[in-house]
């Protein structure tokens, strides 16, 4: 069966997040925005990562919480942190470099990836020279949980990062 990797879904509300986890589990957008209260848990086989199958559970969190959410029990035992901005609004992009330094600090080693979402749209004025500012130092892919541009390949590299660290 492979190993089960915790992954937690980070960022602002709206960004997509469970958006791009409903997009990777069952391969469906739904237009209705519907808030997450909490966290909501996905599971995902990935048939090969490094040669072996990994489950990923996704831990969908509440963008309610902000920088709390690293406080808080849901992310104790977390393999790795997916961080969500959304390309059109832009001071989802500072939030989501907070939520990367302090998932950083506090599970220092662990894989961290940013993604940035809503590709299908165009992006905020000043958002391309900010995500290839940060693609110097972090892991960042581009996304649309619409049409489901790169959202595999997203999860897949956390996937291969956290293998790659034994976490």
């Amino acid at each position: 069966m492979g190993a089960a990797y915790k992954v937690m879904l980070l960022g602002d509300i709206g960004v997509g997040k469970s958006s791009l986890a409903r997009r990777l589990a069952f391969d469906s957008f739904n237009s209705v925005y519907k808030p997450t209260i909490g966290v909501e848990i996905y599971r995902h086989l990935l048939p090969s990562v490094a040669g072996e199958p990994a489950t990923l559970i996704l831990w969908d969190t509440d963008g309610n919480f902000g920088d709390a959410v690293l406080r808080h029990v849901y992310v104790k035992q977390a393999s790795a942190a997916i961080i969500i901005a959304d390309r059109t609004r832009p001071e989802t992009l500072t939030t989501m470099v907070r939520l990367g330094e302090g998932f950083s600090e506090m599970m220092p080693g662990r894989a961290m990836h940013f993604v940035v979402n809503k590709c299908d749209l165009p992006a905020a004025h000043g958002i391309d020279s900010v995500v290839d500012r940060l693609r110097a130092e972090t892991p960042v892919t581009e996304t649309s949980a619409l049409d489901g541009t790169n959202v595999a390949r997203a999860f897949l590299e956390t996937a291969i990062a956290i293998r790659r660290r034994g976490h």
